[in-house]
């Protein structure tokens, strides 16, 4: 029988950013995918400004930057148009590129870093017990591991075989989604319409082709079955927006049905999930695969040193708390924004109309819209005491000539003083240097959020005690 550390099961963004993270911790990694075959299908396309720094925080982000369109302007149905440029960072901007450009940065890294990945391979079955997992493929092939991870989509078989809940709802309305080429472009990067007619949308890829995105209350209920054709996509655009823009060809096509469900657990015993395995939402405001590299970047560091004995096994358990709320808070904001989107009612046109408009022209409620759509707002409860910094994501600053995410490329813990520290620690990359958006002393986890911080330069002790302390969840 086969062996590996490490079994992640699902070639997609998600797999391949945890199985890139388990190799930089030194972890022996496989990556089993169902597919024989990497597929021409745009299915995700927004990559937001966290995303792209977590990308950064690996030396990825600049690979990916030249595949897509770059917008600095999202508008709501309704709404005024929100300026990406007012985030903090340095990719203050939403990346409009196809999934398959994003998959294949994530998988020319991983085969950088030795990860094998195994195509045709179809998980059937899988063992756990004290010491480790085994999982069974078609065809009779087995693979021993110590962990196993299920990056496997929306219909895992990793949490149908450990017996997982997948709680939620399906949305009533059909969502028609085509690539096509067009002979009159809009000016405009994102163009969209709402009306009583229904929603589309229009988003370029960069290489000529666009994502057509139609939610037609004429053709809401049409059998999922039914192939999606050209001159329906045009006809839907034609009725909603008064324009097809000139489409000529389409290359790619789906009838969509929508759900939002969260797995009750990310975690059973030595078997995890992740990524649409273990959160499905409406597809508004393109969070699902950001979502995902998220719950990667994550659980990864952690796994890797649980793996190789400088964590506890109980570290793994600070996923879940971590993640499973921030997966519900997408659920939650995207719900409510499909509901009131494609809301049918008089209410919600009104809501559409007169909440959107107010609250993306308060100030407040316009940077929490920012913060929220970009990832940027995303942060992890602290204890009492800590300092307000530890949880959040750590800011890129610049110390002698090397941003903060540069030096995260070790996928190491760094600490920044303000004066030298000795903490003698090979785990920890160390950095000297004051900054006015700081205190005297922080310490940021692998994934780029602070785990610790204090406004006096601390003794090489108390450095040691605060890893210590984090790893350990005292």
């Amino acid at each position: 029988m086969d062996a590996t550390d490490v079994v992640v099961v699902g070639a997609g963004p998600t797999g391949l950013m945890l199985a890139c993270e388990l190799a930089l911790g030194g972890v022996a990694v496989r990556v089993l995918e169902e597919r024989a075959s990497t597929p021409n299908i745009t299915r995700a396309f927004a990559v937001h400004a966290r995303t792209l720094e977590l990308l950064d925080a690996r030396g990825m982000a600049e690979d990916l930057i030249p595949r897509g369109v770059a917008v600095y302007e999202v508008a709501p149905p309704g709404g005024k148009p929100m300026d990406l440029r007012e985030l903090p960072g340095r990719y203050a901007m939403l990346l409009i590129v196809p999934q398959s450009g994003t998959e294949q940065v994530l998988a020319g890294r991983a085969g950088e870093l030795g990860v094998p990945v195994v195509r045709g391979a179809e998980v059937v079955g899988l063992t756990e017990d004290d010491d480790g997992v085994t999982v069974e493929c078609s065809g009779g092939d087995a693979i021993r591991a110590k962990y196993v991870v299920g990056c496997d989509g929306a219909h895992s078989t990793i949490r149908s075989l450990v017996g997982i809940d997948f709680v939620g709802k399906q949305y009533e309305t059909h969502i028609l989604l085509a690539d096509v080429a067009l002979t009159r472009a809009p000016s405009d990067t994102l163009t969209g319409v709402t009306n009583e007619r229904g929603v589309v949308l229009m988003i370029p890829f960069g290489d000529g082709w666009f994502r057509a995105i139609a939610w037609d209350r004429l053709r809401e209920q049409a059998p999922l079955t039914e192939p999606v054709t050209l001159d329906e996509i045009r006809d839907s655009f034609m009725r909603v927006a008064g324009e097809d823009y000139g489409m000529t060809e389409m290359r790619w096509s789906s009838r969509f049905l929508s759900e939002r469900r969260q797995a009750r657990h990310y975690r059973s015993g030595r078997v995890f999930i992740a990524g649409d395995a273990a959160h499905v939402h409406s597809p508004l405001g393109g969070q699902g695969m950001n979502t995902g590299i998220g719950d990667a970047m994550n659980l990864g560091w952690k796994l890797a040193a649980t793996v190789n004995g400088s964590a506890p096994h109980d570290l793994l358990d600070s996923y879940e708390a971590e993640r499973h709320p921030v997966g519900a808070m997408v659920l939650r904001t995207t719900d409510a924004f499909n509901q009131v989107v494609l809301g049918r009612s008089r209410l919600q046109r009104i809501a559409r109309t007169v909440v959107i408009g107010t609250l993306t022209r308060v100030p407040k409620t316009r940077r929490l819209m920012r913060e929220f759509l970009s990832g940027i707002g995303i942060a992890y409860a602290r204890k009492r005491g800590d300092n307000p910094l530890v949880g959040r994501r750590m800011p890129d600053v610049e110390f002698g000539g090397r941003r903060v995410y540069e030096l995260l490329r070790a996928g190491k813990f760094v600490l920044i003083t303000a004066s030298p520290v000795d903490a003698g620690r090979a785990d920890i990359v160390h950095v000297v240097g004051d900054h006015p958006e700081l205190p005297e002393a922080v310490l940021v986890r692998p994934d780029s959020y602070v785990a610790w911080a204090a406004d006096r330069t601390p003794s090489a002790t108390e450095v040691v005690a605060a890893l210590d302390n984090w790893i350990h969840q005292k």
